[in-house]
């Protein structure tokens, strides 16, 4: 009898020593070097339950075994914690490194960057030739409505869900700046300084210039004179024709019938023209303190100002003649 307890003893002895270095091995394959020999991004689907996340990354190479991966997660209390979305993998990650990147949501951030001063169908094209990004947007957005700016998104994810939040940064946007407005603007809404801003945005690239410009259109505004600005007569020809492929005429400005015609009616247009950036929202709300009512290109990218006409008229022969050369050179 006291052989055979001799023995059970020792079985069970060896079972133990067996057992503990047989869980030192696992966690040791749990926590060592992953099979991954380069850098690799993996889309986690939403949905996806633990088992079809491990063999997932068991597909692509991420780990070694998916037993693995689930055995490591009910151990650490993460089988229901892991978070859909695209996950940038480093090579040799271990499981327990990767289950940590998962259950913390660490994705792979992608971005799309909206140009100031595009109109609403043109950020909408963008964003239905963004590959990465599920759905079609079929409903162009209000003009002005859309806050240029680099989002980021999940692959994926909606393409009418980067629309909301551009939506919804605008409206912050307009709340933000009506509020740091100067006094005596001549006008009374953030509607009418957003109109004023895209007209800014479409009319200099340059960041210095925009609080002049503004303070050009405030004038004109306080006197009553027609702004007389360009890209609201294109836009006013897009809306027309739907498109705009060729230069801007002077015969533009009389013949074009429309409300966004600025050269045949005084105050602003009806509505916004572009989408501006927070830059141009800032400068219209703001406008620099100046006696300039007219200003014209300067053949540098920026542009030439002037407080009367006769003055003007001398800025716009020089450009004239820049123009010539240009066309000669």
């Amino acid at each position: 009898m006291s052989k055979f307890l001799s023995l059970c003893f020792a079985l069970m002895l060896i079972g133990l020593i067996g057992g503990a270095i047989g869980f030192r091995t696992v966690v040791h394959m749990m926590t060592g070097p992953g099979p991954l020999q380069q850098e690799k991004l993996v889309l986690i689907e939403r949905g996806s339950g633990l088992n079809q996340i491990a063999l997932t990354l068991e597909d692509e190479g991420v780990i070694r075994s998916r037993f693995l991966l689930i055995l490591r997660a009910r151990m650490e209390d993460q089988a229901t914690a892991l978070k859909a979305g695209e996950y940038q993998f480093a090579p040799g990650i271990s499981v327990a490194q990767a289950l940590n990147k998962m259950a913390e949501g660490d994705v792979y951030k992608r971005q799309v960057t909206i140009p100031e001063g595009l109109r609403s169908a043109e950020i909408v094209d963008l964003l239905n030739a963004e590959e990465m990004l599920s759905g079609e947007i079929t409903t162009i957005p209000a003009e002005g409505s859309l806050l240029p700016d680099t989002y980021a998104y999940i692959r994926g994810d909606d393409r009418k869900t980067i629309i909301s939040r551009m939506q919804q940064a605008m409206n912050h946007a307009l709340q933000q700046i009506w509020e740091e407005r100067a006094e005596g603007l001549p006008f009374e809404s953030m509607e009418e300084a957003l109109i004023l801003a895209s007209i800014i945005e479409k009319e200099t690239g340059v960041k210095q210039e925009r609080e002049k410009v503004a303070g050009v259109f405030t004038n004109r505004l306080s006197i009553g004179m027609p702004l007389q600005t360009d890209p609201t007569v294109i836009y006013a020809i897009i809306l027309r024709d739907g498109s705009m492929d060729r230069p801007l005429l002077q015969r533009d400005w009389r013949e074009v019938d429309s409300p966004y015609n600025t050269y045949q009616n005084t105050g602003l247009p009806p509505g916004p023209i572009a989408n501006p950036g927070m830059a141009s929202l800032r400068a219209a709300v703001n406008p620099q303190d100046h006696n300039y009512i007219f200003f014209v290109a300067d053949g540098t990218g920026g542009h030439a100002f002037a407080e009367t006409l006769a003055a003007h008229n001398r800025n716009v022969a020089q450009w004239r003649r820049i123009q010539r050369q240009q066309r000669a050179e």
